[in-house]
């Protein structure tokens, strides 16, 4: 993915523009941004300091390694999106979303995966951050739905979805593979419909008929 473009002083990519679907003075706390290679130390650094909140829900690269490998999944900005939630006042990261699985043509379809970290936990910006991603995501990237896949007992995790009007569809044995073994999983989607955020024109992939 490139961010030759749009970047500011600090040398990340300036915020992403989600001003079409926002009142302007929109007083969210959060910017979104992609995620670029600079961002490994900060990254890295809260994912450790997370364990305890993320721990067995996920597993998100914890050395310098495993961070390089895991960016390298979003070169292909076409097939999947990885999204920073800033906090505005500082740029410090919050948290991260990823539009992961972007199918195009009859679907316009995309999962989403995300996580807070544990310096800013509780505060109310992955609430803000994921309006943001909802926005960005069937305003500017003009998909028609969002899944995320949700272990039941995850519950912070089900009431961020919750809060934004995501739909219960259904649970999926064995799912995911996850801390070592392969997990259920409830289905929580939302549609641009749902959200209140229908595109002028749809992508130019979903066919006319």
């Amino acid at each position: 993915m490139s961010h030759d473009d749009g970047t500011e002083g600090t040398g990340h990519p300036a915020a992403i523009d989600t001003a079409p679907a926002a009142r302007r003075g929109d007083p969210s706390r959060v910017t979104l941004r992609p995620i670029i290679r600079d961002d490994q130390d900060e990254f890295v650094e809260l994912v450790r300091a997370s364990v305890d909140l993320h721990s067995p829900w996920m597993s998100l690269p914890s050395t310098p390694q495993e961070f390089q490998a895991y960016i390298g999944r979003f070169d292909d900005p076409q097939t999947a999106r990885a999204l920073l939630v800033c906090v505005r006042d500082t740029g410090a990261i919050a948290g991260n979303v990823n539009i992961n699985s972007i199918i195009r043509g009859r679907l316009q379809s995309g999962a989403l995966g995300y996580a807070a970290f544990a310096p800013t936990a509780g505060r109310g910006y992955m609430t803000e951050g994921l309006g943001l991603v909802l926005r960005h995501a069937f305003l500017e990237l003009r998909l028609h739905r969002l899944e995320a896949q949700i272990q039941s007992e995850n519950h912070a995790s089900l009431k961020l979805v919750q809060r934004h009007g995501f739909r219960y569809e259904g649970r999926s044995p064995d799912l995911l593979f996850i801390d070592g073994a392969w997990r259920d999983h409830e289905r929580w989607a939302i549609t641009n419909a749902m959200a209140g955020h229908v595109p002028a024109d749809p992508h130019p992939t979903l066919p006319v008929r």
